[in-house]
């Protein structure tokens, strides 16, 4: 009997730490707005352009400013090299490589630390990553979101930038997660 009564304890005792946990789950609102103040936080601490430059010339280097592309502010990107925009554009369906770093923002806003979460960038032994610019209908190339294509828009393929990206438009199996990323980001015409 006593061996019941200790069991029955332990579950309940289980059953109560498990619903008090749920109880401390954030909103999906509580959440968006932790993002919004992780991406504000990273971006107080540069140069912000809310626009794009009308003649799409962008400041270039490490210490160039981060434009807002897009009206609702989800994607910010600092263009480290520009490709050649002339010559050198993404066409509509064209296979587009790349290789990136990516950091999670949210994670460096509550401890200072920004550490690569994962990507390609540094191992030459794994694939590029593809996708086909603007054709969304591609699981292989809407996994990816709308995010990651934005710089192609502007500039020529074999780009280099930093973008901030908001979880409604990064990787499409972590829009729930409501974190948002910083990536670094290398394109290419053929797998590298």
């Amino acid at each position: 009997m006593k061996k019941i009564l200790n069991t029955t304890a332990i579950l309940s005792l289980l059953a109560l730490v498990l619903l008090t946990a749920c109880n401390e789950d954030q909103s999906y609102a509580d959440r968006l707005n932790d993002e919004r103040n992780a991406v504000n936080a990273y971006l107080a601490n540069h140069r912000v352009v809310m626009s794009i430059p009308e003649d799409s010339v962008f400041e270039v280097g490490p210490d160039a400013p981060f434009y807002r592309v897009d009206a609702d502010g989800n994607v910010y990107m600092q263009v480290i090299n520009a490709g050649d925009r002339v010559g050198d554009r993404a066409k509509v369906n064209e296979p587009i490589y790349f290789r990136y770093s990516r950091y999670n923002l949210s994670t460096w806003y509550s401890n200072g630390k920004l550490t690569v979460t994962d990507g390609n960038e540094n191992a030459m032994d794994a694939s590029a990553c593809t996708f086909n610019f603007k054709d969304y209908t591609l699981p292989s190339s809407a996994q990816w979101g709308y995010g990651l294509q934005y710089p192609l828009l502007f500039l020529g393929v074999e780009c280099e930038v930093n973008m901030v990206v908001k979880s409604q438009y990064g990787l499409t199996n972590e829009i729930s997660y409501v974190t948002p990323f910083l990536f670094h980001v290398r394109y290419f015409h053929s797998q590298i």
